[in-house]
């Protein structure tokens, strides 16, 4: 099976190059399953349903999250909901939504790191006990670690390899070149970058982070103008019958909306 994972879609214009590259890369890469986080798919923060749909319309199969979720308070139906979208695994008990979906013979599980981004439930712990309620039928498992530290992500990928077919991070939108199959057949990436305006600091305008840095005064920063747009993403090539990774191989285009 193979597998893309889109890295963080930024507002507007990450959705607008999603809805136009993703059906090309799929049909050149006979991808049969699409991830892609949808975090800040809303205004550069955050997700509402219309913009979940919107991807899901571009042909994205599962959304998954992160720090950012919580943004609209609209989406929270969404996440008890229909919608095939899911939060960080490891938030406390008792918030909307859940941590990990199947869908066919695909499980997605979305976790979220803890340095450099806030106080969560350990991850590593979340995965042993989610990893021991699926079903046995279910070979392949994939992992969006949405995290900040590259030592966090590559811990956490040692940690699972052997017991997930893949793991890709998301967070910081910037690609890392690191693909490669773990010792134990697990697919690894650190983070898989973004959908968003290329000329952007992370998809943001890039005045306004500047002035923020020279200023340290905080302000919501909006998305950056532009017309052209990386697209960045993985796939994965998984064995059907084992769920060990095959191959992974970084996507990256620059496409202009």
């Amino acid at each position: 099976m193979k597998i893309l994972a889109i890295g963080d879609v930024i507002g507007n214009p990450g959705r607008t190059a999603l809805a136009q590259v993703l059906p090309i890369v799929k049909k050149q890469y006979g991808i049969d399953f699409v991830i892609a986080n949808g975090e800040n798919s809303a205004g550069g923060k955050g997700a509402t349903p219309t913009t979940v749909r919107e991807m899901l319309d571009a042909g994205c199969d599962v959304i998954t999250s992160g720090n950012h979720i919580w943004s609209f308070k609209d989406i929270i139906p969404s996440l008890e909901g229909d919608q095939p979208i899911i939060r960080p695994l490891n938030y406390p008990p008792g918030l909307p939504g859940h941590g990990h979906i199947i869908m066919g013979k695909v499980a997605v599980i979305n976790i979220i790191g803890r340095t450099f981004i806030g106080n969560f439930d350990c991850p590593f712990r979340a995965m042993d006990d989610v990893l021991k309620r699926i079903p046995d039928d279910i070979k392949i498992i994939m992992v969006d670690f949405h995290a900040e530290a590259t030592s966090e992500k590559i811990a956490m990928g040692f940690y699972l390899d052997g017991r997930i077919s893949g793991l890709f991070g998301t967070h910081t939108h910037v690609a890392t070149a690191d693909e490669r199959i773990l010792p134990k057949s697990t697919g690894y990436i650190t983070d898989i970058g973004m959908v968003g305006p290329l000329n952007s600091v992370i998809g943001c305008d890039v005045d306004e982070v500047i002035k923020r840095s020279l200023t340290q005064v905080y302000n919501r920063l909006p998305v950056a103008d532009g017309k052209k747009i990386s697209f960045n993403g993985a796939l994965f090539d998984i064995d059907d019958e084992t769920g060990k990774a095959i191959s992974v191989e970084r996507v990256n285009r620059e496409v202009v909306i």
